[in-house]
Formats: structure tokens, sequence, C-alpha cells
């Protein structure tokens, strides 16, 4: 692959995307503006993909077959009212599953983003051809993927156990060899990777050796969320917050410390009362290249179907549609949401601690009963 034709420029005039830098944390807007405001913008483009992971978080909604879009049009119009947008994000399903779906929606919408200088985000399995992904690099700033695998068997165990078809372990070892070389390609070629992994029953004691895979594959940054029950994993075991600190401190232990490392949806704050909560707070702190991610969901972003026009506070979650972008501006919806009962329960700040508390699934998984907005911070 040539590396000038996959090397994207950063838009003008804004700030590279580091450590100390993060569009998608909620504080930036929250600290600018004093209250949350519309800044993020998630576009769900596709119900289809070739994967069934068990722990998909929108797994209930994937489909075989999908209705047309919205005109893209349309979608850029809804865009253009929203004064405060500083990013947006690509989803699914796998957003690359139709090559018609990259080069008629993917694509111009991460040219209307760097047009814009609105930073762009993709989440995909990168297990397709190298050439989608390829389109998208002159225009995008992220490619967001997951990665919970030491090695094909994990691959082949985790992705298609909700399918309904038979997928053979050698089918499986292929789309992974391909993942892999993909990733290693886009990387290569000056993309910005960024490899998720969950922590829940299958990783959380091998997060230390899928750190170093996500480390020699190039990725520029390792994102680590905790796994909630939703959609394909709302019936799979839940870590205790104990097995949760435990395979924290594992990976920390054995980090490439070089390699920017983003907690995100953490169910540990500088507020708790915990002295294991406490120590791994500070030891969070004191980790060079590494931060911790507010949740944009129910804070500044709004997810959108392509397909119905209705608008969510988050692709992943029970609250029902807010609104509908054929007969709502996305920022009607968001003053929605504002007033809507469950956003006080969202609503918790501590500039103290730059903590905007736990989102909705965190708070039901964890801390059902407990008032965020009586406490403050200890650490």
């Amino acid at each position: 692959m040539n590396q000038a034709n996959i090397l994207s420029s950063s838009p003008v005039g804004l700030l590279p995307i580091t450590p100390e830098n993060d569009p998608w944390d909620p504080i930036r807007s929250l600290r600018r503006y004093g209250e949350h405001r519309l800044t993020s913008v998630e576009l769900t483009v596709t119900q289809l993909c070739n994967m069934r992971c068990e722990h998909c978080a929108v797994g209930e909604t994937l489909a075989l077959t999908e209705g047309p879009r919205i005109p893209l049009a349309a979608i850029l119009r809804r865009l253009d009212e929203v004064e405060g947008l500083e990013t947006i994000s690509i989803t699914g399903g796998e957003p690359s599953y139709r090559e018609d779906t990259v080069r008629d929606y993917i694509v111009p919408i991460l040219r209307y983003a760097r047009e814009r200088g609105v930073r762009s985000q993709i989440n995909s399995n990168v297990t397709l051809d190298l050439s989608r992904y390829e389109s998208m690099a002159p225009y995008l700033d992220v490619m967001h993927i997951s990665f919970n695998y030491m090695n094909a068997d994990d691959f082949h165990q985790v992705g298609f156990v909700r399918t309904d078809r038979s997928v053979s372990r050698d089918t499986a070892a292929k789309l992974y060899e391909r993942m892999v070389d993909n990733t290693k390609s886009l990387a290569r070629g000056g993309m910005f990777v960024s490899a998720e992994s969950m922590i829940n029953f299958r990783t959380h004691k091998k997060l230390p050796g899928i750190h170093r895979l996500i480390d020699e594959m190039g990725c520029r940054r390792h994102e680590v969320h905790p796994m909630y029950p939703s959609a394909f994993a709302s019936n799979l075991p839940v870590l205790s917050l104990e097995e949760t600190r435990e395979a924290m401190h594992g990976l920390l232990d054995q980090r490439n410390p070089d390699l920017w490392m983003l907690f995100g949806t953490l169910p540990f704050y500088a507020c708790s009362g915990n002295k294991e909560d406490q120590e791994l707070v500070l030891r969070l702190r004191d980790e060079p290249n590494l931060t911790v991610r507010n949740d944009p969901d129910g804070r500044n972003r709004l997810n959108v179907n392509l397909f119905t026009g209705d608008v969510y506070v988050t692709d992943f979650s029970d609250v029902p549609s807010l609104g509908n972008i054929h007969h709502d501006t996305l920022e009607q919806v968001f003053a929605r949401w504002k007033q809507h009962p469950l956003n006080g329960t969202v609503q918790c700040h501590c500039p103290a601690a730059g903590c905007c508390g736990p989102n909705l699934l965190v708070a039901d998984t964890y801390y059902k009963g407990v008032d965020f907005l009586k406490r403050a911070a200890v650490v």
C-alpha cells in the first residue's frame, strides 16, 4: 500500500488528537459552556454485519436485509444545523459491509466533516477488503476497532456466537488474519487506529496479552471499557467491581507506557469511600499516556438512525427515540433530552476530579439507588 494514498492531513486549525486533546470527551464542552451541549452526533449507517459477537451492544438491531436510507442531503442539512458540532461518529452494524454504503454515505460524510473542521470516527471490525478502508483514509480521523482476542480461536469463539448459521474455525481464522493484516497496513499508512477491548468474563485475565498484540499491530491507542449488560450482552456474566479492579491493575502492571491507553465507562470514581477504588483512581491519574474519558452518551451526543430518522440518546440504550429528523432538528431533540427525567441521573459533575459520574448503564449495573449528586471527591 502506498503510504501517500492513505495518510490523511489534520483539519486546518485543529489540534492533533492526543491524551491532552480528546474531542469526544464531554467534559470539554461542559467546561467551556458551563452545561452539556450537543457537540457530537453518531450516525447508524447500517444494520448489517458479517459477525455476531456475543458482547455486541447493538446486536438486537442487526438484520439480514435493510431498506433505503434517508437521502444524504437531508442528513447533512441536519448536521449543518448543529452550530457547536465537534465530532461525528459512524457506526452500525459493520459500516463497511456494503461498498455502496462506503461510497455513497460514509466517504461523503467524512468529507463533510473534514471540510467543516469536525473530527470523525468510524467503528469497524476491519475484516473486509482493505480498499474499503483506504477510500476513507484521506478524510478519517480515527478508525475505531474492537479487539478482544489472543488468537483466531478466541475470535471464532466470541465473534460468531449469535449467528444462526455455522461458521467454521477456518473461515473465522481467515477473517481474523485479515483483520490483523488490515490493521497493520492502515497503521503503517498513517491512520490513527484505536483498538477497544472489553473487560469481561472472557478477557479479564488476558488483557496484558491482548494489549501486546494491539501494540504490535501499530495502533495509536488502546481503549479499555468494562462490559455492561446490553443487547447480546444482556445475559452474559457481569464481573464484580473487585474482578474489574484486579483486571485493570494487571493490565497496568504490564502495559507499554508509550502507548496511549484510554479507559472509558469506568465504575470507579474519586468520590468513592472504598479504599481500593481510591487507590485505583490515584494510580490512573499517575500513569503516563493514560486518560479516563467521560461517556458522551447522555451528555453531549445523540445517535441518528439513517433508515428511520429516529434520534436516540445512545445507540445501545433502552431509552426510546426522543424525536425524528424528518420533523425535528437535532438541537430540538437535545433540548427535549435535557428535560427528560432520566437526564438528571447522568448530570453529576465534579470539577475537582474532572468527572461526569456514571452513565445510565453503569449506574443501573453497580449503583442502583445511589445519588451521586450527594457525593464529593475524596481523592
